[in-house]
């Protein structure tokens, strides 16, 4: 049964290192949740402080309710997969997945039935007799995520499972371990620093830099609403500007700092009645088939010079070795305004 989180003022040192400052944050049951950001930035040990591998300094952590700050990693009923999959080689697929239940003293008739159910949850029932090192890092993988869901665990934490696999293993396995999360009904606390990967199967994911969480939010309000200009250049790229940059065009909010555009929102064509038209020289393409990215110099309002970039879907103009002048065209919907 899908189980809430609650992390509540998280504060963890080591030694003169401060890894966690007050991290807090609530995942609700069935949620898939990611902890996304750059290396060090704290996620890692956020999420071995959920599965009682490490204790904080001060805070707690309630897991359905109770407080498990103190408990064992082995009593608070989590199962982990890890980034390097962590499988028995001397052991067969099956043995691997029984081993949980089996230092649970759970019965060889129960451990049977449990195990071939997780991997047919994971489709590997056909590769029970195999032992690790006949199989590939994807059905690894499976298997790893087998093992911890064999044990009918609260919720399941996941630190880069897919790291360890080439790029077209990784997007299968995506809205794999999205459907078996889903199929199980289980919370999942998922670290990455991948942020296509965070993007396309997270219910909800918050971004953490320097042992602090930055923004929380659903993919898509972080993306299109960033709180500041790290969230804004992490998830995804962006454009920053001068607030005045578009003069009378569009007025920012008081107190705006810098304003945010994404390369994909400037278009080289009007689309609705109130786009604010840029002039400029179009130069430097990138032509990537179905993209291309267009470095775009233009002077804004302020007089202040600006070089933004501009990712254009289906292609018509190739200006690699050329400039031209032109206009792009950006809705005031698509602007940010940042307080930061």
């Amino acid at each position: 049964m899908a189980v809430p989180i609650k992390i509540e003022n998280i504060v963890k040192s080591f030694g003169t290192v401060k890894a966690l400052s007050g991290v807090s944050a609530d995942i609700c049951p069935g949620e898939l949740f990611f902890l996304l950001g750059p290396s060090g930035c704290g996620k890692t040990t956020l999420l071995r402080h959920i599965a009682g591998f490490y204790t904080p300094d001060s805070g707690a952590i309630y897991i359905d309710g109770q407080d498990v700050t103190a408990v064992p990693p082995h009593k608070r009923d989590t199962g982990m997969v890890f980034q390097s999959y962590a499988l028995w080689p001397h052991m067969t697929i099956a043995e691997n997945v029984a081993f949980g239940l089996k230092m649970r003293n759970v019965p060889k008739d129960e451990i049977r039935r449990r195990v071939n159910e997780a991997l047919c949850t994971v489709k590997m029932e056909d590769k029970a007799d195999r032992k690790p090192n006949q199989l590939s890092g994807g059905q690894q993988q499976r298997v790893a995520l087998a093992r911890a869901l064999v044990v009918k665990p609260r919720c399941l934490l996941l630190d880069e499972p897919l790291s360890n696999l080439d790029a077209k293993l990784r997007l299968e396995m995506r809205m794999e371990i999205r459907r078996i999360c889903k199929d199980a009904g289980l919370t999942a606390v998922y670290v990455t620093h991948d942020q296509k990967e965070a993007l396309s199967i997270a219910d909800r994911l918050a971004i953490m830099r320097s042992g602090v969480i930055e923004q929380t939010g659903t993919p898509l309000e972080v993306f299109r609403h960033p709180v500041n200009s790290f969230a804004a250049s992490f998830i995804g790229e962006t454009n920053f500007l001068a607030p005045s940059f578009f003069g009378q065009a569009y007025t920012p909010p008081n107190g705006t700092k810098m304003l945010s555009v994404r390369p994909e929102t400037i278009r080289m064509f009007r689309v609705g009645a109130d786009d604010i038209e840029i002039r400029g020289v179009l130069h430097g393409t990138v032509y990537l088939g179905e993209t291309a990215q267009h470095m775009f110099d233009a002077a804004g309002a302020d007089g202040a010079a600006a070089s933004l970039k501009i990712m254009q879907l289906n292609p018509e103009i190739l200006a690699r070795d050329e400039s031209r002048p032109a206009a792009a065209y950006i809705s005031p919907s698509d602007i940010v305004a940042l307080h930061e």
